[in-house]
């Protein structure tokens, strides 16, 4: 086909197919005219073909063509594709020197994105000798000016005027999904212009958000530091159009025969023991902790108030516990069978890799705002192992995305709420090597209590002897060795995989009044428990709204797995059972024998809560009589009368130095801080 045939096949499929269209285009006043690849594709193939082959004429060619159409003589738009066919859409990693210059389609996640720049596309200058004025196009990030004028002048041309297009460059990762976890996500730049950076578009290609790039590949020569150009090239993509992308798993290729094959396992009553057997399946025991995982995986249900507030459906769990019980290897596995996973190590972790992070853009020279890992596992799950090891500064950035699931950003110029909504799946080591149960976890894992109390549950894994359990463990691993291809899961990967994603996709479960009543009788019960003195003393609180939230969130994805659009009363059992798995394990006041949710939270049970109220009344009657300077012989003594142990009295008196409180002018004289 010639020239005239192209434009003139294009103008009868517009006129055919795309009239209303185009009559909306030019009496709105709107950029582009999007045209559906496959519809072309049907009308005439070698339209497609050629376009693939040959876009940048094809595409001007389009573009009269519309323009030559009555109605649109003297409009401006751009003419955009979308629904590229999936066999046309080439994986970011198999793009090669053969892709160059030819229109294809890619999918990934956006994990950068630029500030919107003005860029010259031509500039006209002017000579000073005879006044010629000459258009020099501009594809280079360099100024190109006239090398020679028809009068033979050169160099120290005037420029008259110069067209800018807006720019944005964002940076496209491929989804974890499609390389499976094994290698490094490859990445591809794109640029976007004119219409494709408007402030509407503009909020749908923010850090985080999954999109399919539809554009024209191209080289771009790699400048050393000199000037010079190398015979290296890096590759880059001219957007044609971007479409973002809400649909998470569409990865996953759900067959009609596997829905029916979920919906049987869904049936099972035995379903939650398969699951449980099917999560790391290497690893001896730990059948609780499994189960937590398994219903962490499948997740709860986000809950949208009339006030615009939101409660997350993420449950968060964290795994503390002794040397070589394999917790990083939970976590290994966990982040293999999720269909949508990131794994991240503490010691390797930065607060600007796990939320976002604003870095230098080198073609831009502006700013852009790059994500972290768990804005990119939104809808997803983020493994962190060896928590404890990130920096204090770093962990801090992860409270908002815990709790409220954005992360927000306000450095350089750029102001900006990413979408954090991922589960969390984190695992620890106690400072001192082995864990403590009769120490408070903070104290040990040298967590703030405020990120501790946004964990759902929190497991202590210990590993403590015992003959029977020892031989177990011992024939389970040397098996292991002898025949490693007997430990196959229950449910083979692939199909947890589709079995996670469609329950999430498919499946919003609702309290039913049982559920909530069983829920409601277990919280109410635990909190009106008495002691004989509770006038007197400060009472402990077993738990608050925030692990009744966590059951609620655990209920739900005990639902989930067996696809019901309802919690029954069975639902809130399972979720019951495991809060008070972990509560007896770490919020157990090991004086009172009483549950103590503040053990966990604040590091200091109420037992400890109401000794300090006794020292400080103390230390204001010994001022009375002592003045500022009390002697800590007296205090010891006083207290003991109230029936206090001198450890508990001395290990109190060093709490309250550290917190700034007391102080200690000289050797056994303390006295308070003036406020």
């Amino acid at each position: 086909m010639n020239e005239q045939q192209i434009t003139d096949a294009f103008e009868e499929f517009i006129s055919k197919r795309y009239m209303d269209e185009l009559g909306k285009v030019v009496n709105l006043g709107l950029p582009a005219l999007i045209i559906d690849f496959c519809e072309l594709d049907l009308f005439d193939p070698t339209l497609t073909d050629m376009l693939v082959e040959n876009p940048k004429n094809t595409l001007s060619m389009f573009e009269r063509a519309a323009k030559n159409i009555e109605i649109a003589e003297d409009s401006e738009f751009q003419i955009r594709f979308t629904n590229f066919p999936e066999d046309r859409i080439i994986k970011i990693r198999d793009i090669r020197s053969a892709n160059i210059g030819k229109l294809i389609a890619i999918e990934g996640l956006i994990r950068q994105a630029s500030d919107v720049r003005p860029v010259a596309t031509m500039a006209v200058f002017e000579c000073p000798a005879c006044g010629t004025q000459i258009e020099i196009i501009q594809n280079e990030q360099l100024m190109k000016e006239p090398a020679m004028c028809s009068c033979g002048r050169k160099g120290r041309f005037k420029m008259l005027e110069k067209k800018l297009v807006d720019t944005q460059r964002i940076v496209v990762e491929e989804s974890t999904e499609n390389i499976g976890g094994e290698s490094q996500p490859r990445r591809l730049g794109c640029f976007l212009t004119e219409d494709l950076v408007e402030p509407k578009i503009e909020k749908k290609t923010a850090p985080g958000t999954r999109v399919t790039v539809i554009g024209i590949v191209r080289e771009l020569p790699i400048i050393e530091r000199g000037g010079s150009k190398t015979t290296r090239f890096d590759l880059i993509m001219e957007a044609n159009n971007i479409d973002a992308s809400e649909h998470e798993y569409e990865e996953l290729d759900i067959k009609p025969e596997d829905v029916s094959l979920i919906k049987e396992m869904a049936a099972n009553p035995e379903i939650y023991t398969k699951l449980t057997n099917s999560i790391a399946p290497s690893i001896y025991g730990y059948e609780g902790i499994k189960e937590s995982i398994a219903l962490q995986m499948f997740g709860g249900v986000q809950t949208k108030r009339p006030d615009h507030t939101k409660v997350r459906g993420d449950i968060h769990i964290l795994l503390v516990g002794d040397p070589g019980v394999a917790k990083s290897q939970l976590l290994k596995y966990v982040s293999a069978i999720s269909p949508k996973a990131r794994y991240v190590s503490g010691k390797g972790a930065s607060g600007a890799g796990i939320t976002a992070s604003v870095i230098k853009d080198e073609f831009l020279r502006g700013w852009s705002l790059e994500a972290g890992a768990l804005v990119l596992a939104n809808h997803g799950i983020c493994c962190i192992d060896e928590i404890d090891k990130m920096e204090k500064d770093d962990r801090v950035a992860m409270h908002e995305a815990m709790e409220q699931q954005t992360v927000t950003i306000s450095k350089a110029n750029i102001h900006s709420t990413l979408k954090s909504e991922t589960t969390i799946l984190a695992a620890a080591n106690p400072k001192l090597g082995r864990f403590d149960p009769y120490q408070p976890i903070g104290s040990q894992i040298d967590m703030p209590p405020t990120l501790l109390s946004r964990f759902d549950l929190i497991f202590a894994i210990r590993d403590m002897p015992n003959k029977d359990n020892d031989e177990k463990l011992a024939s389970h691993i040397l098996e292991s060795f002898r025949k490693p291809e007997a430990l196959v899961p229950e449910i083979a990967p692939e199909l947890m995989k589709k079995y996670i994603a469609y329950a999430k996709k498919f499946c919003h479960p609702k309290l039913t009044n049982e559920s909530i009543e069983e829920l409601k009788n277990f919280f109410v019960g635990l909190r009106s428990k008495r002691t004989s003195d509770s006038d007197e003393k400060v009472q402990p609180i077993p738990l608050t709204a925030r692990q009744l939230e966590a059951m609620v969130r655990l209920a739900q994805a005990s639902a989930r797995v067996r696809l019901s659009e309802v919690v029954t009363r069975v639902d809130s059992q399972r979720a019951i059972n495991m809060m008070k798995m972990y509560l007896q394990k770490l919020g157990m006041d090991s004086e009172t024998g009483e549950l103590d949710i503040d053990k966990i939270v604040t590091g200091i049970t109420s037992t400890q809560r109401n000794r300090i109220i006794v020292i400080k009344e103390l230390l204001r009657e010994l001022e009375s009589k002592y003045g500022n300077n009390i002697p800590i012989a007296d205090l010891i003594d006083a207290a003991k009368s109230k029936d206090i142990d001198e450890s508990k009295i001395e290990e109190i008196i060093d709490r309250m130095k550290r917190e700034g409180e007391l102080f200690e002018p000289k050797h056994g004289i303390i006295r308070r801080m003036p406020k």
